[in-house]
């Protein structure tokens, strides 16, 4: 199967290599081949869709790294699904550390195949509940990140005991996510940027929210 990503990969500017083109095809293939027979996503059938929602999840990437200064910060992905947004992070940075959690199974069987397909060493995939790993977990990971998982103020809240002191918390939403921001505590959180991604020639209207907690304990 060949895809045509290169165009909108190489506009982000993220100096990628040949290997990084090939294992962000071939997650796109398993991902649109597995999606067929274990619908993992929301995304159906037209390769095109897949596409979009790499790039998508690719594009946080300029912001996120404005924000991680760590060599090899700590990052949860909550509800990963099919692994957006967190499969192509770890392709891109194979030395930040992505934990992937997400309660289906037949979810993270898909995870685990990708995980050795692609020999991704530098991803975890965890097959719990978010509410479980929050207490188990506490307190361990630099960064949260979440992409269509729960609304704002929930995934905020389902996001605050794993965080480190000053940890972030970068929430992928659609463009009209103004409704949700206005049920974020502002006494609870400060919201340090809201940026738009940049996707290019793609028809996407999509914005990264960045947060940080304002108080040190949630628990």
């Amino acid at each position: 199967m060949s895809v045509n990503i290169l165009p909108d990969l190489e506009g982000l500017g993220l100096g990628l290599n040949p290997q990084n083109i090939v294992d962000l095809e071939q997650f796109l293939f398993l991902l649109e081949r597995w999606n067929r027979v274990h619908n993992l996503t929301a995304i159906e059938g037209e390769l095109d869709s897949v596409e979009l929602h790499l790039i998508d999840s690719i594009a946080v990437l300029p912001i996120m790294k404005k924000f991680l200064k760590l060599e090899s910060p700590k990052i949860a992905d909550l509800g990963s699904g099919g692994g957006l947004p967190a499969i192509p992070i770890a392709i891109l940075q194979p030395m930040w550390q992505l934990c992937l959690i997400e309660a289906v199974r037949k979810k993270t069987a898909f995870l685990q195949h990708v995980r050795g397909k692609l020999k991704l060493n530098n991803i975890e995939v965890v097959t719990k509940r978010v509410e479980i790993i929050a207490k188990e977990r506490t307190g361990q990971f630099d960064a949260v990140i979440s992409r269509a998982f729960t609304n704002l103020a929930n995934f905020l809240e389902l996001s605050a005991p794993l965080l480190k002191p000053g940890g972030l918390v970068f929430a992928m939403k659609s463009k009209r996510a103004d409704e949700e921001l206005l049920e974020v505590s502002k006494e609870q959180w400060q919201l340090l940027a809201d940026e738009p991604l940049q996707i290019l020639s793609r028809p996407i209207e999509r914005r990264l929210l960045v947060f940080m907690p304002v108080r040190k304990s949630f628990i």
